[in-house]
């Protein structure tokens, strides 16, 4: 399990997260949804180590941290994750156990995108690193373009890259910031109809998204979080019946824009 048991974090004066607590389980998705600005994309980075909470725990397995211990030696707050991929000494605490996809992507313009998907699983020894990406490639089907660079790749192609360099890690929790925010209706459907694999295989998933179809049809639990509070959370039907006027309300500006 990875959990976060009241988590306080403060920017400055404004507090982002406000005593929030969200345990994901193996084999489960957590779909994390709530108005911008409400705390989602903080609440990813503490549960993956690369944000450090005021107070609160975060808890992977039976290893437990606090915003004392969180961050390796040497390593300083906030992390930007790209050191990872040259570094071990500067990896966050719960890597690669944990691993995040974020919308930005961090993709290395100067190499191909085989490479870039290579990079951080060099770390890992004892590993048949092309195996797993033969694997990869042909299940996410980017036989394609898999030696093209970064700007020779549509944005779909580049989040399926961004995806198989996580999953190269093989972690335990999978956590996604919004990764199909950028992508057209036909390039979201395809990576979310690939998460349910994952979660099949045992990897619990986080996945931050404004995609309310498939956390009722896929997500095992939907939170949703404003003002840094998670104010609902549980199963996916409470999205057809939400107990809160702050969730009701969610629903219907949603059901406007759509």
């Amino acid at each position: 399990m990875l959990a976060a048991h009241d988590l306080v974090k403060n920017y400055g004066p404004h507090r982002v997260l406000d005593g929030v607590s969200l345990a994901l389980k193996p084999g489960e998705l957590t779909a994390l949804i709530g108005p911008s600005g409400s705390g989602k994309t903080t609440l990813l980075r503490a549960l993956a180590g690369l944000e450090k909470p005021d107070q609160g725990i975060i808890q992977l397995g039976e290893a437990r941290f606090d915003g004392a211990v969180v961050a390796p030696e040497g390593v300083d707050w906030p992390y930007t994750g790209t050191a990872a991929a040259t570094s071990p000494a500067a990896t966050p605490p719960f890597w690669p156990q944990v691993t995040v996809v974020f919308q930005q992507l961090f993709l290395w313009p100067h190499l191909t995108l085989r490479e870039n998907i290579l990079l951080p699983a060099r770390n890992l020894q004892g590993r048949d690193h092309n195996a797993a990406l033969a694997h990869w490639v042909k299940k996410l089907d980017m036989a394609e373009f898999i030696d093209r660079y970064p700007n020779e790749a549509s944005g779909g192609q580049k989040q399926r890259v961004a995806i198989a360099r996580a999953l190269m890690l093989r972690p335990q929790f999978l956590l996604l910031d919004e990764i199909t925010s950028a992508l057209d209706v036909q390039q979201t459907a395809r990576i979310l109809e690939f998460l349910p694999e994952l979660k099949a295989h045992g990897m619990g998933i986080l996945l931050i998204t404004h995609a309310l179809n498939f956390a009722r049809q896929a997500a095992d639990q939907v939170a949703y979080i404003e003002g840094g509070k998670i104010l609902e959370a549980g199963p996916a039907m409470l999205l057809n019946k939400p107990k809160t006027a702050a969730l009701k309300k969610f629903m219907q500006d949603a059901a406007l824009a759509s």
